[in-house]
């Protein structure tokens, strides 16, 4: 009896941004890492976690170089069919036609409802220095009125765009959030190889608040028994008051499947004497239990008082009512 002949097996059909990033033209290589082109559709996505601030974000970029053992983002890449955890720092994809984009959505957002920028990458990493799809955003924000936004970043390539944050901030309400986890220069290096230093970020928040514009600091994550000893803490609130930030919060580490698959072999070979303890920390679970959480707020609690810090982003300016500029009712058409 003659057998039939095997079918070859049939590649699955990519859709949706895994589509789109399939058809990315390569930019460049370096560093192991490479830059990609990503024609999206959208660059203003809606919120809808409730427990969030925000209401939409903007990431201006796929992946981020930084490349933070800890970082939570990891799951973003799987939407491209990358299951690597690795591809997200490795494989960078710059969105394109951004600022277009931005100004045609910028027709949804209603009063009040804060804009974020960099929620799951960050707008300021290496890519940006060329491809300045951050800057061109902020170029479009400059052209509006009565916006509320925020920005958080590892970077101090946020200087750059420090007279494009005043223009902004004379006509919106506008934050900054720079993140720092440690003042220990080499510890940064570990759990953020390729972001800047610790010393550099404080410079920035110094450097932004002089110009007026408000800027913070996000101590996120905190981990445990690595970061998160009162003394360190103690030292990260008062540098960031030094340095006239406007405010510092804090939240604790959480670990996804795709962030434990590459912070727990991390943490086996750099701090292998914790990997029993984040083992019962995390074996079945992504989050602490809540009284760490509040051992931790009751902390950073005392701290900003001892240093007269706040806790909440304070805006750059006080709220104004949403009006076109003569130049915008324009580009409505």
């Amino acid at each position: 009896m003659a057998t039939l002949p095997l079918l070859p097996n049939a590649a699955p059909k990519l859709v949706g941004i895994a589509r789109l990033a399939s058809q990315g033209e390569s930019l460049k290589e370096g560093h192991n890492v490479e830059y990609f082109t990503l024609p999206v559709r959208s660059i203003l996505n809606r919120c809808t976690v409730e427990r969030m601030p925000f209401t939409w974000t903007i990431n201006p970029y796929r992946g981020c170089e930084f490349a933070c053992k800890y970082c939570y983002a990891r799951y973003t890449h799987e939407f491209m069919e990358m299951r690597d955890g690795v591809d997200f720092e490795q494989k960078i994809y710059v969105k394109q036609h951004a600022a277009n984009l931005l100004r045609q959505e910028l027709r949804q957002v209603k009063p009040g409802e804060e804009i974020a920028i960099g929620t799951a990458t960050d707008p300021y990493q290496p890519a940006e220095k060329r491809s300045e799809v951050t800057r061109g955003l902020l170029e479009e924000f400059t052209l509006h009125r009565g916006l509320d936004l925020g920005i958080i970043t590892k970077s101090n390539l946020i200087l750059r765009d420090t007279e494009l944050l005043q223009k902004i901030a004379s006509h919106n309400r506008l934050h900054v959030s720079i993140t720092i986890t440690t003042l220990d220069v080499e510890l940064a290096r570990l759990l953020e190889p390729r972001a800047p230093r610790p010393d550099l970020r404080l410079e920035a928040v110094r450097k932004l608040n002089e110009a007026g514009v408000s800027t913070g600091v996000s101590c996120a994550p905190v981990i445990p028994a690595i970061t998160d000893s009162p003394k360190e803490l103690d030292k990260l609130v008062k540098a960031v008051a030094q340095a006239g930030g406007r405010h510092i919060f804090a939240n604790p580490l959480f670990l996804k499947p795709c962030s434990a698959a590459v912070f727990m072999p991390f943490l086996k070979q750099q701090f292998p004497h914790l990997a029993d303890n984040y083992a019962q920390r995390y074996g079945d679970r992504a989050y602490l239990p809540k009284t760490y959480h509040e051992r931790i707020s009751q902390l950073m609690r005392k701290l900003r008082q001892k240093y007269g810090i706040n806790s909440r982003m304070e805006w750059t300016r006080e709220s104004i009512p949403h009006q076109l500029l003569p130049d915008e009712q324009m580009n409505l058409f």
